[in-house]
Formats: C-alpha cells, structure tokens, sequence
C-alpha cells in the first residue's frame, strides 16, 4: 500500500506547479494517458515527485547532459528488486555456500550504485568505475569456484535486473521521447559493456582458489 503522504507524492495542483501549467492541463494529459499518476482509496489522483520531473524532462529534445541528469532521477525512483526465487532458478547460483549466495544478493545494488557513479563521473573515472566492478565480479567467481561461463551468467542475471529496473522507470514516467530512450540503452550498454570486458579479462589472468 502506497504511502500518500509522504513527501514524494504531489497533488494535482502540486504537480501542475511543478510543470508550470494549469491543473486543468495536468488533469487532461492524466485523462488522455500522457502523464502518469496513481489513486488514492478515495479516488484522488497522486503524482509521483520522480516520475513527473522524468516526464517533464523528456518532453524536450534532449542534450547529452540533460539525458543524464534524466537517468539520475530514473536512478532515484528505481528499486531493484533481485527475488530469492529468481536467483533460485539459477544453477551457478546453487552451487555456492550461504556466504557466497549473500555476496551475489548484493551485486545488484551494487550495479545499480555503480551505474549512478558511472553517470555523474567524468568518462575516464567513469571507466575505471565499470572496471573496477568488473573485476570484483571476476575475484568473486574464481574466488567461489564459478567458472567464466558461469561467472558472466551471474553478471548477465543482474545486468538484465538492471535494465528491467530503468525500463519499469521510464514507463511508470510515461517517457515519450525516442532520443531519451535510446541515450538510456546506449549509456547502459556502455557501462555494462566495460564491465564484462573486465570480467573477462581478470579473471583469465587470475589464479584458481579461494581468498
């Protein structure tokens, strides 16, 4: 159950303040599905802080900062949600122990952590960000036996959580623009790509055995 006062949430007027138009706009864009918002029990519509400056945002056309800025408060509102059940399904998963099983729960906030970092870093720092989490993944599949196969399964597992999270984030905004879609993907994919190529990389030059 959503939690309506919480300062996250707007009212209709609220939210209209914050896109500088009249309520009655933001209630016919609510009506026509162009903006998103949520009910209360008593029928009143409630908009999500986030999701409506996401929204507002991809409205333009976009510079490469802005679509930055606009994955940040994608970053913001997203949770990533990694299901003991769905890690369950995973055979690389269900050969470790209870305190390698506890380590990969937390990869995918990690990832999520990192892809915020890799944003707002300058690029070259922003790399060695994706490096450096690269290499963790690579220390810890040899450091609990996993082998390379297995070890890029685990990071393709949270990869996918990752872009799962962002895509549910610019869909709840109703994010309309193909230029903010596209700068989403490819940003991701230039993260996501670094990091595989340093998974690959350390831990074929690593030697076998636990830490």
């Amino acid at each position: 159950m959503e939690d309506f006062t919480d300062s996250e949430w707007l009212s209709l007027s609220e939210a209209a303040q914050l896109l500088g138009v009249h309520p009655g706009t933001v209630r016919n864009w609510s009506n026509q599905g162009m903006i998103p918002f949520h009910r209360t029990r008593g029928g009143h519509r409630r908009y999500k802080r986030a999701e409506i400056e996401l929204w507002k945002q991809s409205q333009s056309q976009l510079s490469g900062s802005e679509i930055d800025q606009m994955m940040q408060s994608a970053l913001r509102n997203t949770r990533l949600q990694v299901s003991e059940g769905g890690l369950q399904n995973q055979s690389w998963y269900n050969k470790l122990d209870n305190e390698a099983k506890e380590q990969y729960r937390l990869s995918g906030r990690f990832l999520l952590q990192g892809l915020s970092r890799f944003l707002n870093a300058v690029e070259e720092d922003g790399n060695q960000q994706a490096q450096s989490i690269g290499s963790e993944y690579a220390l810890r599949a040899r450091r609990y036996g996993l082998s390379l196969v297995e070890a890029a399964q685990a990071f393709f597992f949270f990869r996918n959580n990752l872009i799962e999270a962002m895509l549910k984030a610019y869909e709840a905004a109703a994010v309309r623009s193909p230029h903010a879609w596209s700068q989403m993907f490819r940003r991701i994919n230039a993260y996501t790509d670094q990091i595989m190529t340093a998974l690959l990389e350390v831990y074929g030059n690593h030697p076998n055995g636990k830490k």
